[in-house]
């Protein structure tokens, strides 16, 4: 059965306002995935089993990625069904498909519990799978160039609805369903892991902190407890909330930090970027250099070239002279051609340009690499995922 989407709780946000509070909305139902492995065996408890059927049923879900309890005869008959449908709930519901790159890049979208829709995406490379998945139904950051920011924010994702992005993908690629699953693979079991998982597909995940810092407990603790990938697989990405960078830092898990920068200066940020009305590029920056300082990893800078607008040589100078005044070492940038989104103004600048902009970074000793924009034909590139049916 179908849900129908209720009357949306946001309109097309005013140009520049933030949403940091995500509507109000019923709140999903709660899963075996929201859990650190000692609440999961007290709430198992407190159903009135034993505490190690949490174990049990987490390896089948982690581990197996099975849902179905005809699989899991290790719990007993009677009682199997109940306890299940109990801890693993359904929190995605598949809408639709779209693939490009012959079929090595594939967009997903999901239908949560309330009708709200989510996108995330799934690409094949050469020994590795890395996937882009969503932490908000939406956005309340209102980047003019996104189209995820111009549709507002609906709520706020919960911890297992992250996580089960990613399983829902670890399934899919078990399946054999992601083309190109033995170019570049050591082993069968290396096609069919997710080995990469980057927190930007919808939503600013920092604006929806406890749940997304959870689920990425939950991506990295070992089976039965988590999925067991490694932390350095895992980026976050931020477009500058800078106390939630500095409280990020403190987590003690090494995952990668991607500041959304998009321009240098404050003048052009604050347009591109509100947020930056709040925490300078300054600010963001030095927060950007303390993840460093605590974690040791480096920190990515993402910029994407729009044309005429902050693709000028000047701004990639000025943006190489503020990451030497913070040292050398810590950071790279990675320029976007802009993807294109409906009714924008704006499109990617021109080859030359973007390649003058990356030779006057690299000018600097600024490490530079120009992003790839998979997903494009199917809407499934940065900014460009607005969950429609359609």
């Amino acid at each position: 059965m179908t849900t129908e989407l209720p009357t949306p709780s946001t309109q097309r946000p005013v140009p520049g306002k933030l949403t940091f509070s995500a509507p109000r909305r019923g709140k999903p139902p709660a899963h075996l995935a929201d859990l650190d492995m000692g609440q999961r065996r007290a709430w198992v408890t407190e159903l009135g089993d034993k505490a190690f059927r949490a174990d049990q049923v987490s390896r089948h879900y982690f581990e197996r990625l099975v849902t179905d309890p005809a699989e899991m005869t290790d719990l007993p008959k009677a009682d199997r069904e109940q306890l299940v449908s109990t801890l693993l709930p359904p929190l995605l519901t598949p809408v639709r498909e779209l693939s490009t790159d012959d079929g090595a890049t594939v967009k997903q979208v999901h239908r949560l519990h309330d009708g709200a829709m989510v996108e995330s995406v799934l690409m094949r490379y050469t020994g590795r799978v890395t996937m882009c998945i969503s932490s908000q139904a939406g956005c309340g950051m209102n980047c003019p160039f996104c189209a995820t920011g111009q549709a507002g924010l609906t709520r706020n994702l919960s911890t297992a609805e992250i996580v089960e992005q990613v399983v829902a993908a670890a399934r899919f690629l078990r399946h054999g369903d992601l083309a190109g699953g033995d170019e570049g693979a050591g082993t069968t079991q290396d096609a069919l892991r997710v080995s990469n998982v980057v927190f930007m597909g919808m939503g600013e995940a920092l604006a929806n902190y406890r749940s997304a810092v959870n689920a990425i407990r939950r991506l990295v603790d070992p089976s039965p407890d988590g999925l067991g990938m490694s932390a350095r697989g895992i980026t976050m990405s931020t477009v500058g909330l800078v106390p939630a960078i500095d409280k990020l830092a403190a987590e003690g898990i090494p995952v990668t930090l991607a500041l959304s920068l998009h321009a240098p200066d404050d003048e052009l940020r604050d347009e591109l970027v509100p947020i930056n009305t709040r925490w300078k590029v300054d600010e963001a920056l030095d927060a950007a250099r303390r993840y460093f300082d605590t974690t040791g990893r480096r920190v990515s800078i993402e910029y994407a070239l729009i044309r005429d607008i902050n693709d000028h040589g000047w701004r990639a100078d000025l943006l190489g002279e503020k990451l030497n005044a913070r040292g050398r070492g810590w950071v790279h940038v990675n320029p976007i051609p802009l993807n294109p989104t409906p009714g924008s103004k704006w499109t990617a600048s021109r080859r030359g340009v973007e390649q003058n902009f990356v030779e006057r970074l690299r000018a600097h000793g600024i490490p530079t690499t120009v992003r790839d924009t998979r997903g494009s034909e199917i809407d499934g590139a940065c900014g460009q995922l607005a969950a429609t049916t359609a």
